[in-house]
């Protein structure tokens, strides 16, 4: 590449220019940022495209999560413009689907127990939490169980137990928290996206 003398000088007054200012508290995070983006949309451009169904609701909206060829790791998600259903837009759950891959950083991995009235948690097992869960659940339905309402009518609840949804699964997992909850008994059971 051929430069000038006047395009030298062009070149290192702005190189200049740009370390001066940065030492005079000019914050560049919003190029930094803009940077990044490019650079985000260059590895979106270079990975493997894959196209999947989101698995929350009965919709089926189409996915297309970007796969780095490198590590195997899915760093993007986005709505799949071709797809019939959805043409490219996610509602809120989906556009977040991103953050239930290993990616999220804040995911919990481990089981954290906190004692009753202690003030930190304790890394724990969930060869101590399950049997645990189940153990605290047993009792209470063995003290609290409801057979037989007023009137003598058969009932069969428990009302010292409830069961609150998230709203990260889809059809087939609520399915199955409600079956397993009303077969415990329970009669408080709630979901977070009807909230």
């Amino acid at each position: 590449m051929d430069i000038t003398r006047r395009g030298f000088l062009h070149l290192s007054g702005a190189v200049g220019s740009g370390i001066a200012l940065s030492t005079l508290g000019i914050n560049l995070k919003p190029a930094r940022a803009y940077a990044d983006e490019l650079n985000k949309m260059n590895r979106v451009k270079a990975a493997k495209q894959v196209t999947t169904v989101c698995a929350y609701c009965s919709c089926g909206c189409g996915l297309v999560c970007s796969v780095d060829k490198m590590t195997g790791k899915i760093f993007n998600i986005e709505g799949d413009a071709d797809h019939p259903i959805n043409e490219g837009t996610l509602c809120a759950k989906g556009a977040g689907f991103f953050d239930l891959t290993e990616a999220n950083k804040h995911r919990l991995t481990k089981v954290l127990y906190r004692a009753p009235y202690a003030t930190e948690w304790e890394e724990k097992s969930w060869d101590f939490a399950i049997p645990r869960i189940a153990r605290l659940i047993k009792d209470t339905r063995d003290k609290e169980f409801i057979a037989k309402n007023a009137k003598g009518e058969l009932v069969n609840r428990c009302e010292s137990i409830g069961h609150y949804g998230s709203s990260n699964v889809d059809n087939e997992e609520c399915w199955l928290m409600t079956v397993k909850s009303r077969a415990l008994g329970m009669v408080y059971i709630d979901h977070q996206a009807r909230v």
